[in-house]
């Protein structure tokens, strides 16, 4: 059964730090690149990052230009886990996380989604 499973969310204050996590279980996650979305209330979801699958020799990262500088998205394929390290937050930050399986590699990001966990919230608020 394929799950993930975000966790990391929560409150903090404009300018502070959260690192966000994703469990990968019921599948290999060394085959799949893993997205990161996010959705504010009232708007659409929208693509955050995604990193490329692979054995990490060489991954491929790409993110929305609202976040360029201040996420970063990794991985651990021994642990199962996916990563985004959120800096210098802001209030326009304030969405449900997701993360989700993806297609991104050097020929781009696909934003194709087949499996996806239920989500974690964050609040960027003082």
């Amino acid at each position: 059964q394929v799950q993930l499973v975000e966790s990391g969310g929560g409150l903090v204050q404009p300018g502070g730090s959260l690192r966000l996590s994703c469990a990968a279980s019921g599948f290999t996650l060394d085959y799949y690149a893993i997205g990161w979305f996010r959705q504010a209330p009232g708007k659409e979801r929208e693509g955050v990052s995604c990193i490329s699958s692979g054995d990490g020799s060489t991954y491929y990262a790409y993110y929305a230009d609202s976040v360029k500088g201040r996420f970063t998205i990794s991985r651990d394929n021994a642990k199962k886990m996916v990563y985004l390290q959120m800096n210098r937050l802001k209030p326009e930050d304030t969405a449900v996380y997701y993360c989700a399986t993806d297609q991104c590699g050097w020929t781009g990001w696909q934003m194709v989604n087949e499996y996806w966990g239920q989500g974690t919230q964050v609040t960027v608020s003082s």
